[in-house]
């Protein structure tokens, strides 16, 4: 639900809308952009928050879940 609030239901992002959809990315993409955001190597507006909520494992779990979604 957190994710869907900005990237669309099940990660696919409304085309046109300046969030990226993350369905389908690679798994190792999207867990060193979520790190990157969490440790604040990455800027933004809210991920660096979001993504201290989650435990590592967790992090692993999403990008696991995006990236095996079509």
């Amino acid at each position: 639900a957190t994710c869907a609030h900005c990237h669309g239901t099940d990660g696919r992002a409304v085309e046109g809308e300046a969030l990226i959809p993350l369905t389908g990315r690679p798994r190792d993409y999207l867990l060193t952009q979520l790190m990157a955001f969490r440790t604040g190597d990455r800027k933004a507006t809210i991920m660096h928050q979001i993504t201290r909520g989650y435990s590592e494992l967790q992090l692993e779990q999403l990008a696991g879940y995006f990236s095996a979604l079509k």
